[in-house]
């Protein structure tokens, strides 16, 4: 799932499937919670696919400029020719207006776009290249053209010859420094360092921090606290419970 403050309001999206998951018949919903958090409207619809064989799954969102913009990983059949589309909201009329494919390479976004220094944006994500269950998925990340949101520069992040995994990833951003870290088939958080906005990365590699293999979420704190959310504990193994929210001090990367 994902979930955005917009205008007051708060989008929810997730991918709906009415057969097996990660297959053609995905589609793109929503919801908006509108009475200060009390209830949920119906179930909205971003995009189903209109293509035959073509899924759109589970995306991110990006509030900004008073534009609510939705970016939703999307393939044909069994996850093949993976890539991003991007979605506007028609807050008049409530429909998605699409904007069409913007990033390839087989990127899917897990993270919302996340501003830099230098004037562009930052989405963290995975790059699927072989289709569902495929040797070599590494983390990878989204790099816009400023504002532009219609194009996105796809960097992988380098990663050992014959390590399996699975990369969903997040990121934390400091000037230009970005450190990610990736989900494993092991419970093991994998991690990654770059020095200039995201264009060139270290290779990534084993930490000695327990995190089951599910999809981690991190950031800053308006504390300036680092935080990341997951299942981080030492006997956890690939469950997926308890949820665990770790942070440093302020001010420290700890």
């Amino acid at each position: 799932a994902a979930v955005c403050w917009h205008e007051g309001e708060l989008y929810a999206s997730f991918g709906h499937n009415r057969g097996s998951e990660n297959t053609a018949t995905e589609e793109a919903r929503g919801r908006v919670r509108t009475d200060g958090g009390k209830s949920w409207s119906e179930v909205f619809t971003i995009d189903v696919g209109d293509e035959p064989n073509l899924a759109v799954s589970h995306g991110v969102f990006l509030s900004h400029k008073g534009s609510l913009w939705a970016f939703h990983g999307s393939f044909h059949g069994r996850m093949q020719g993976l890539h991003t589309r991007a979605y506007v909201l028609d807050e008049a009329s409530g429909r998605w207006e699409k904007k069409g494919v913007v990033a390839r390479r087989g990127f899917w976004p897990t993270q919302e776009p996340v501003a830099m220094d230098d004037g562009n944006w930052l989405m963290a994500g995975i790059s699927v290249s072989g289709g569902y269950g495929g040797p070599d998925d590494p983390a990878a990340v989204a790099i816009s053209r400023g504002d532009d949101f219609s194009r996105w520069d796809v960097v992988t992040v380098p990663k050992p010859e014959g390590l399996r995994m699975w990369g969903e990833s997040t990121v934390v951003v400091e000037g230009r420094d970005v450190l990610c870290i990736a989900r494993w088939r092991k419970p093991v958080a994998l991690a990654a360092v770059s020095k200039d906005y995201g264009r060139t990365w270290t290779e990534i590699r084993e930490t000695n921090l327990p995190m089951a293999a599910s999809k981690p979420y991190a950031g800053v704190l308006s504390t300036g606290q680092w935080y990341l959310v997951g299942t981080t504990t030492a006997d956890s193994g690939n469950r997926r419970s308890p949820l665990t929210i770790a942070v440093s001090r302020p001010g420290e990367k700890v």
